[in-house]
């Protein structure tokens, strides 16, 4: 694909966001930057909330992934079912209940000031970090595309791409993000299907051909019982890292629980996420399926696949079908790939930007406490250093990047997520109370003293962790919350 083109495509696309932005963002005011004055459609939210939470990381990821583990992540996916129905049925009520904008004021009604402050904080660095990841697979992507090919060094084509979320983000917020992550993730499921009917007409299937032949692969094994505890395809392993990381990549996280406390009522919540659940199982399995179709395919015509499982999926689309080969249909997938890559990361990052402006506000700035004005002032100051400090983050990251994307994404959240999960699993189970001044220190403490236990377990026992140690370092922390407890 000419690199031009593709800029001419990202130009046309961004200023079809820019233009949702300005009409979604008039009268706009904190309310509807922070929970769209809670009257968001649960069909809007729910189909927006597939975007943000599948994001480019999945998208280039998960069929990459098809070639050395099969359909195995599926069954870290059928664990996600378990983690989305506790959601719904047990953490949401519990925000709509207190009535809660950032669901961390949880901790200040629970524990206390520093535990409130030590919540927030941990989810400020934590989706930080995993957003800033995300938001590298499609800078990594524009890169190849378009601005390496006509001369841009990647520093400055992480700056173009922040300066966009920024500009159709800043005044409209979640208001402006339900109608574009609708937008955004219809082009994701545009891309997906358009790859998987071009692989299709290019094997000459017909659609019960094409299950037939997928089924019948090596690639559609999806359980793995016979696997030991010690092996990271191992079902239990997988399925329960699957439901725990839901919840607290999901629940827990200011994020996708924004999206939906922007909801009228606790029910139409409900609905949404019970929706948005089948959804995400359908979409998973059919990036599945195109990781086995891509490497058939592959293996048929002898092409070379990448030694970077991620690069499989946008070298197909971006150079082999787009050879005169594949005439129309080829370009067509070159074509929404590229919208397709971008759409889904920038409904995953313009959301985390969105919520980690409403966090620190509400949470360190207190701008609920203010006047009108004051209040978004100071919103829009935090918007632009939370974008400037995307821009360091996805640099450095660029620097030390070793791993598949997805599998860094979840090792991240094991070490950061695990203190919330310990914090919010006392909270609601427990009716006693801490020493709040020790949260801080216990939160610090806790992967820590993960990290030191999975090194001694790993060298005295061969046993290597997977994402399972979200569930040591949530335990932790609620050990030392038990530990310096007080009564209510």
């Amino acid at each position: 694909m000419s690199p031009y083109l593709a800029l001419g495509i990202l130009f046309v696309y961004f200023a079809i966001l820019i233009l949702i932005s300005i009409r979604t963002s008039r009268n706009a005011d904190s309310g509807s930057f922070f929970l769209a004055n809670k009257s968001a459609p649960w069909y809007l939210v729910a189909f927006g909330m597939i975007g943000t939470s599948i994001s480019g990381v999945t998208f280039v990821s998960v069929p990459g992934k098809v070639g050395a583990e099969s359909f195995g992540y599926f069954q870290m996916v059928l664990g996600f079912v378990l983690g989305y129905l506790f959601i719904g049925t047990v953490l949401m009520p519990l925000y709509y209940r207190l009535n809660l904008i950032s669901i961390y004021q949880f901790f200040q009604t629970r524990f206390g000031f520093w535990s409130y402050k030590t919540g927030s904080a941990i989810f400020l660095i934590s989706r930080t970090v995993g957003s800033a990841v995300r938001l590298y697979v499609a800078v990594s992507v524009l890169q190849m595309a378009i601005f390496g090919p006509i001369g841009i060094p990647f520093e400055l084509s992480v700056i173009f791409t922040i300066l966009l979320i920024w500009v159709y983000t800043f005044k409209g917020g979640v208001k402006t993000i339900l109608v574009t992550d609708t937008l955004q993730t219809f082009f994701l499921i545009a891309a997906l299907i358009t790859t998987i009917f071009l692989i299709k007409s290019q094997m000459n299937w017909n659609l019960g051909e094409m299950v037939r032949q997928i089924s019948a692969s090596d690639y559609s094994r999806i359980f793995h019982f016979d696997q030991g505890w010690g092996d990271k395809q191992n079902f239990f392993k997988l399925f329960i890292s699957g439901m725990f990381i839901t919840i607290v990549m999901t629940g827990m996280d200011q994020d996708l629980m924004q999206k939906n406390l922007s909801c009228k009522n606790i029910g139409e919540a409900q609905k949404n996420m019970m929706w948005f659940t089948v959804t995400l199982v359908v979409v998973n399995l059919l990036f599945l399926s195109l990781g086995a179709m891509l490497f058939m395919y592959a293996h048929k015509t002898g092409i070379q696949v990448p030694a970077n499982s991620d690069d499989f999926y946008p070298m197909m689309a971006l150079e082999i079908f787009n050879g005169p080969d594949f005439g129309l249909a080829g370009v067509l997938v070159g074509v929404t790939f590229l919208v397709g890559i971008t759409a889904a990361t920038y409904a995953s990052s313009d959301s985390a930007l969105t919520a980690l402006t409403t966090a620190f506000s509400i949470d360190f700035m207190n701008v609920q406490q203010k006047a009108e004005a004051e209040t978004i002032r100071i919103k829009n100051r935090v918007h632009i250093g939370f974008s400037i400090v995307f821009v360091v983050v996805i640099l450095v990251f660029h620097a030390l990047n070793s791993t598949d994307l997805i599998t860094a994404i979840y090792k991240i959240a094991s070490y950061t997520y695990g203190p919330l999960l310990g914090l919010f699993a006392y909270g609601i189970f427990t009716r006693r109370g801490v020493i709040d001044k020790a949260v801080p220190y216990i939160c610090l403490a806790s992967p820590l003293i993960t990290y030191i236990l999975e090194q001694v377990i790993q060298n005295t026992t061969g046993y290597k962790f997977g994402f399972e140690n979200l569930l040591l370092n949530g335990l932790i922390t609620i050990i030392g919350l038990a530990v310096f407890h007080r009564k209510n």
